[in-house]
């Protein structure tokens, strides 16, 4: 039996990859092939766009898959395909271990304001289900139009305002862009198909997974060291890392690196 699971593709892949790497899986990707090779015989792998994870997962084409909270909203909006359990958050992305938003930005001399002051706009985004029921839920009609990339440069010529995902704000400031409003937060996660929690041994490997790759995420940025001191004819070894405030301390029979 094996667990079929779906790897991000994009922007999102390589932070992945690295990321089974330090909970001590090691995927290898053929760039000529959406199948990488991954040094455990009992997961199967496959590269899917996180646009489209949730609606294999939703399917049963695969067992579970890594991607966005957008995304699944965005399938949770389209009411198309059926649900997907989430597993585990995993607060990573592209650049960084953090969410990232989906906001709504103009360009840096449009008079709008707020929200309200695109009432009959055209708003360009990829995240279009999700864009158009916040609108909807504002009560603000706009005209929500998808793209297919590079959305940054669409206003003022080719729409008003756009719906675009961001980790620093960078590049919409890089093209004069401002943000008007905020209409979500997103980070990664692990979801599955309903049917494979179902089943005992994909459930318990589902489980495993997700508490190695939780355990990477969270140490990353921590350090361990270990001192071995000599002290009153004893030697202790005291164990900290950045974030301890309050060293540990055990002893030791042999001393390691005193002096």
């Amino acid at each position: 039996m094996t667990l079929k699971l779906g790897i991000p593709k994009g922007s999102l892949q390589d932070a992945t990859v690295h990321l089974f790497a330090r909970a001590g899986f090691n995927i290898y990707v053929n760039p000529r092939s959406y199948f990488p090779a991954i040094d455990d015989p009992e997961i199967e792998c496959m590269l899917i766009r996180a646009q489209e994870m949730a609606r294999y997962v939703a399917d049963g084409v695969l067992d579970a898959g890594l991607t966005g909270q957008d995304w699944i909203a965005e399938q949770a909006e389209a009411n198309v395909h059926g649900p997907v359990v989430p597993i585990a958050d995993l607060v990573y992305a592209k650049q960084s271990y953090g969410k990232v938003r989906w906001v709504l930005a103009v360009p840096e001399e449009s008079p709008v304001r707020a929200a309200r002051d695109l009432e009959g706009a055209t708003i360009a985004t990829e995240l279009v289900k999700v864009t158009q029921a916040w609108f909807a839920r504002q009560g603000i009609r706009v005209n929500v139009e998808f793209s297919w990339g590079a959305t940054e440069v669409k206003p003022p010529t080719l729409a008003d305002a756009i719906v675009e995902a961001t980790e620093t704000g960078s590049t919409l400031r890089a093209n004069r862009l401002r943000i008007v409003d905020t209409l979500m937060e997103s980070n990664t996660q692990l979801i599955a198909n309903p049917r494979a929690l179902d089943d005992g041994w994909k459930r318990t490997r589902l489980e495993n997974l997700a508490l190695l790759l939780q355990a990477a995420i969270e140490a990353h940025g921590r350090v361990g060291l270990m001192l071995n001191v000599e002290r009153g004819g004893s030697t202790r070894s005291s164990v900290c890392c950045r974030r301890c405030a309050t060293p540990r301390s055990r002893r030791s029979r042999t001393p390691t690196g005193s002096r």
